[in-house]
């Protein structure tokens, strides 16, 4: 099999999997907050006002009286990420002394959780237990509960779900792991005292263990549950009064004595559960993920007082251009696209927000702190999207060298002479291996992945590059992705075209050894879609899998496991969308637009780059174009247009207009309380806010009715749900609990949706990332926002010739005109 074949099967293996994993997502309401200002950066937004701040006390052995730690958002939480900060802290020179441990724990108690409902234990630090929900004996003279364990050994404290068995050993992982937990084991103090983190905060989608924010009227549950995030602050000594400086702390944050010094903030959540009655008609939306934490926010609002309910599934642009263009019965009657549809149906572009990907990062430097800023020229994106750096293809060791086909090549981004010299921070003896894994790419196709091509196309470097040129320092381009056209097409996808195998083994005791071997895919993830990208970095584990395990089921007795994420050590980055990136308040990476200057995403910025858009194929529709971004422009955004046919039944129509108008209007105002535009997003500006409403007027009226015809009567695509394979069911998880899928893989293909590969993307300037069809739709999405009066004229033209032709036709051959239309109704009107 060539290079570009297997490549070809790697990516309909990826986009099937993303596909089938994200048409099934649901969705969560999203918090109240405060505004955000629209000059701030897109991850700047708290909560202040449900800001809490708690002081420690005063223990047998250390004094934590003036340590003062805040929780800068307490209240109307969803999943996403809280600051934490503090100050009063005593500091040590010692590594695993003075530093804060913190955990979610559910528990029905006002007064807080037991240490049986904490999530803790499956990410070790430091030395011995101090991360661990085992005790060890004889350190903890306060602890009279967990001092024996049966069979010898350590006793341990079970983890108690909110509903299920507790655990049975201190390593049973099944409601958590070392790579999905968001306990922070070990939180260092600076040397003034001071620190501060950002805290992973689950729902009960993410951590039903916990059941955070559940709601279920069934059980008398009608309010959300509330949670508790707990601060156990550590000092220098244990609780049996030993102190080593050469070790540090031994025991864990659950021996009763640390958890007695613990300091208690009540979290509470938005409702996670069904928040809109599902017997209210459901009107289906499928499409791009740029719009996804917009539109879950939009949900609650939209719900209220109206009877339809709005539900949304994330799928490729052009699987949904496919829908819209060429309906079925059971299609969803309005699809979110980046480029337009260009084929021959009747349909209308509203934009409704204003967004971009980013490069978001989570990197920790050891002593040294974490890292936040990074400055990324188009070449180096283009050196780690084709795994041009040797690290990230394979684990390099004596046994496994640098493949010879990237010898020269800078072994990883973090001794690369072009990173340095962006980022001096970095300007000193480091080893290879202190970089982060592969960057994170998500796995679909999708219109913002053809953006990053284009991105790096308008960019000489990136594109001499991508063709083959070395870099100032020497570096090439991995050979294997230097075929694929990537310096002229604009694919959908990210390609893993590097066909380097490497073997590891693993002794299985005695003389038996069992081998695995990893490739590419293994060493550089792929994230299931970009919301899943931001929470892997936040959590400081990319998910890569290239360490050998023993496991009794698996051919050769060995399996592929991920690397520990150790707090201290977690380096991971990878392309996401910025509204997710806000959501986990990562660091994003500055980027070099077209004047070569570096830029992070911004409201102004992405306005900048918004209004130097020219239009796509579609007039009125934009599309987004690196080459202009200009004057402080960011490169990266995108406008995301709702798209739906004209030829819907009246009510259906009203209820998407409706939609439009909201996302044109009061959502487009920024903050964190459901109904408005959360972070990550620029506010329409208001050309395009005028064009949205323009363009819901001209949906409400619909198609132009022929004389004596019914505008209720269904005539494409339903839009309504309820049969199908596309049918929208009311499945539990996130959101109002009714996402719907999207459709078929049959479906899919026959739509050129993102199962299968996707036609590459123009890389002209101005052109559209992925057309939907051959000739230009008769859109509503031009400037003006409706039909010119000479195409009203020419319309009704030939609506009044072509009812007088099917007049005579109708006289002669009633019965088999009957036919026919009954055969078009069952195919959507797209025969």
């Amino acid at each position: 099999m060539s290079v570009r074949e297997m490549t070809v099967s790697r990516r309909v293996k990826a986009g099937l999997g993303a596909l089938a994993g994200a048409l099934l997502l649901a969705l969560v309401p999203l918090p109240s907050g405060p505004v955000q200002a629209a000059e701030a950066p897109l991850a700047d937004v708290t909560a202040e006002d449900s800001a809490v701040t708690k002081t420690g006390e005063k223990g047998p052995y250390d004094d934590f009286s003036g340590l003062k730690v805040t929780v800068h958002q307490t209240r109307n939480l969803r999943a996403q990420g809280v600051e934490v900060s503090w100050t009063g802290q005593e500091t040590s020179a010692a590594k695993y002394m003075n530093f804060l441990q913190i955990m979610q724990c559910w528990g029905d108690d006002p007064a807080g959780p037991e240490r049986e409902q904490c999530e803790f234990g499956a990410n070790n630090a430091g030395e011995r237990f101090m991360g661990l929900r085992a005790l060890p004996r004889g350190l903890d003279p306060g602890e009279t509960e967990y001092t024996e364990a049966s069979g010898g050994g350590n006793p341990f404290v079970p983890f108690r779900p909110v509903v299920g068995e507790q655990t049975d050993s201190g390593t049973d992982w099944t409601y958590f792991t070392n790579n999905d937990t968001n306990t922070q084991p070990w939180l260092r103090t600076r040397q003034d005292g001071t620190g501060e983190a950002i805290f992973e905060v689950k729902t009960a989608l993410e951590a039903p263990h916990l059941g955070c924010g559940e709601v279920d009227p069934a059980a008398g549950r009608t309010t959300p549950r509330r949670c508790w995030l707990v601060v156990v602050p550590r000092g220098t000594h244990d609780p049996d009064g030993s102190s080593d400086i050469g070790t540090g702390l031994k025991t864990s944050g659950l021996s009763q004595s640390n958890w007695d010094q613990r300091m208690v903030f009540p979290m509470d959540f938005g409702p996670v559960g069904n928040t809109c009655d599902a017997d209210k008609a459901e009107r289906r939306v499928i499409g791009s993920e740029l719009l996804t934490d917009a539109i879950t926010s939009w949900q609650t609002r939209l719900c209220s007082g109206a009877d339809a309910r709005f539900t949304f599934s994330q799928a490729g642009e052009e699987y949904t251009r496919g829908l819209i263009s060429n309906p079925t019965p059971s299609s969803p009657g309005l699809g979110i696209t980046v480029a337009p549809v260009e084929g021959g149906a009747e349909v209308v572009h509203a934009p409704v927000a204003v967004s971009a990907l980013t490069i978001g990062f989570f990197w920790e430097d050891g002593d040294a702190g974490q890292v936040h800023d990074l400055k990324l020229s188009p070449r180096l994106l283009a050196k780690l999207l084709t795994g041009s750096y040797p690290y990230d293809v394979r684990q390099i060791t004596f046994q496994s060298p640098v493949p010879k086909h990237l010898e020269g090549n800078a072994l990883s981004i973090i001794v690369d002479p072009e990173f340095r010299e962006l980022n001096p921070y970095f300007e000193r003896p480091t080893a290879p291996q202190l970089g982060p894994d592969g960057i994170l790419l998500q796995a679909g196709n999708s219109d913002v992945n053809s953006l990053v091509w284009r991105y790096l196309q308008s960019d000489t470097d990136a594109r001499e590059f991508l063709q083959g040129k070395p870099d100032p320092w020497g570096m090439k381009v991995n050979p294997s992705y230097q075929g694929l056209g990537l310096d002229k097409d604009a694919p959908f996808d990210f390609p893993k075209a590097d066909p380097t195998e490497t073997e590891v083994s693993l002794s299985l005791g005695g003389d038996q050894t069992g081998k695995i071997s990893y490739g590419q895919q293994e060493k550089s993830p792929y994230s299931n879609d970009l919301h899943n990208g931001a929470l892997r970095i936040r959590r400081g584990a990319s998910g890569a899998t290239f360490v050998p395990a023993q496991d009794p089921n698996s051919p050769g007795g060995v399996k592929l496991v991920t690397s520990d994420a150790i707090p201290g050590d977690r380096r991971t980055y990878g392309i996401v969308d910025a509204a997710s990136a806000s959501r986990y308040e990562l660091d994003v990476a500055a980027l070099a637009n077209a004047d070569g200057q570096y830029v992070k995403p911004t409201a102004d910025a992405l306005l900048k780059a918004v209004d130097r858009m020219p239009d796509s194929a579609v007039k009125g529709v934009k599309a987004p174009t690196p080459a202009t971004a200009k004057g402080g422009a960011y490169p990266l955004a995108a406008v995301a247009y709702a798209v739906a046919p004209l030829d819907q039944p009246a009510k259906v129509r009203q209820d998407y207009a409706r939609l439009i108008r909201y996302a044109a209007g009061a959502g487009q105002t920024p903050g964190l309380a459901p109904g408005e535009l959360p972070p990550g997003y620029a506010p329409l500006p208001e050309a395009l806010r005028d064009q949205a409403s323009a363009a819901a007027d001209e949906l409400e009226r619909g198609k132009p009715a022929a004389p004596g015809g019914d505008e209720s009567a269904p005539n494409g695509s339903g839009g309504a749900g309820g049969g199908g394979a596309a049918g929208g069911g009311s499945a539990g998880g996130a959101g109002d609990g009714t996402a719907a899928a999207g459709g078929t893989a049959d479906e899919e293909a026959a739509a050129g949706g993102s199962g299968t590969d996707a036609p590459s993307a123009s890389a002209t300037p101005g052109a559209a990332a992925a057309g939907g069809g051959s000739g230009p739709a008769k859109s509503v999405a031009a400037s003006s926002g409706g039909l010119t009066p000479g195409e009203v004229l020419g319309i009704v033209r030939w609506v009044l010739l072509g009812v007088l032709v099917a007049g005579g036709v109708a006289a002669l051959a009633g019965p088999v005109l009957l036919r026919l239309s009954v055969r078009r109704a069952a195919t959507g009107g797209s025969g």
